[in-house]
């Protein structure tokens, strides 16, 4: 070198070089160890995978998980357990189909001749349809009857439920009797049910359910379904006291809120499980309160809704 100086010996560098690699060896060990005790937690136990949030707690933002339409594992609607696919059953109509039935049409009284006509309902021959009732401030039945009808079907279609109507406002009369059995019918109906109200005397007050007889006599032949009618009508009778607080009927059924009739093409006719509700005496005064409000009409909806889904649940 021209400054004088010499390299060391070739010896002396190599031991170097190795205390140089050591010291950094255990530098890295060092650092190594200080980050799996942070992973690791001051207890040395390995970290847990975290757990679901339960159903009702929110993901930060304010917003239950179930509230954004997620799915769960295997595609089931989130909160389902693992692997199934379902979520709870209980209240589910998916793949059942319902036919409701509003009592009358609003414009009978303009079609008297065609209603009048006569049809057979098995064991004898009746009217094709009537009128119907109304409250003595001139509320009409058929449009009572619409009206719950139609909200009872949003309320059954958000469970899943297919539903069909046997008229929605939309013909000129009827359908006959004959007519609103066959709907049910043809549909294969899981359930069937004819909404109406009475027009009997004042102090006469309260709703009922009519189920089917067991009639066996030209077209009809109700002997399949009057096990399965009844029990639609009990779950149907329980849910509407327990939803709307009215009170069974005090003059027709014993006070059960069940009357028994053969009289009835749209029962004779039927089928499918099927029955009546009189969901209230339109000629009382106190009846006539509920019936014309719509917010106790919601809950006659509610009412019908829960009794057909709990028969079709059961």
């Amino acid at each position: 070198m021209s400054n004088g100086s010499t390299f060391p010996p070739h010896r002396r560098l190599r031991g170097t070089t190795v205390l140089i690699v050591l010291a950094a060896v255990l530098v890295a060990a060092a650092a190594g160890f200080l980050v799996l005790r942070t992973v690791r937690g001051d207890d040395g136990e390995p970290p847990r995978a975290a757990h679901p949030a339960p159903s009702g707690s929110t993901d930060g933002g304010g917003q239950k998980p179930e509230d954004k339409g997620g799915q769960g594992e295997k595609g089931g609607t989130a909160g389902a357990p693992h692997g199934t696919g379902k979520g709870d059953p209980h209240g589910s109509l998916k793949g059942k189909t319902v036919v409701i039935d509003p009592g009358h049409n609003p414009r009978n009284r303009d079609h008297g001749q065609e209603i009048a006509r006569l049809v057979s309902i098995g064991n004898d021959r009746k009217e094709c349809d009537t009128t119907g009732t109304a409250t003595n401030g001139g509320y009409a039945e058929a449009s009572f009857t619409l009206d719950v009808a139609r909200r009872a079907r949003t309320l059954l279609r958000h469970q899943g439920a297919k539903v069909v109507f046997t008229q929605d406002g939309d013909r000129p009369y009827g359908p006959c009797v004959d007519e609103r059995a066959a709907t049910g019918n043809r549909a294969h109906a899981d359930a069937a049910v004819s909404l109406h109200a009475d027009g009997s005397a004042v102090g006469n007050h309260g709703f009922h359910v009519i189920l089917p007889a067991r009639v066996t006599a030209g077209a009809a032949d109700t002997s399949a379904i009057v096990g399965p009618s009844r029990q639609l009508g009990e779950r149907l009778a329980g849910r509407f006291v327990a939803v709307t607080g009215s009170a069974p009927s005090n003059y027709v059924g014993g006070g059960t809120g069940l009357d028994v009739r053969s009289d009835l093409g749209g029962l004779n006719l039927s089928t499918v499980p099927k029955v009546f509700i009189e969901c209230g005496n339109m000629r009382d005064p106190k009846d006539a309160a509920h019936l014309t409000d719509g917010e106790w009409r919601q809950k006659a909806a509610r009412g019908i809704t829960e009794g057909i889904t709990d028969f079709l649940t059961s």
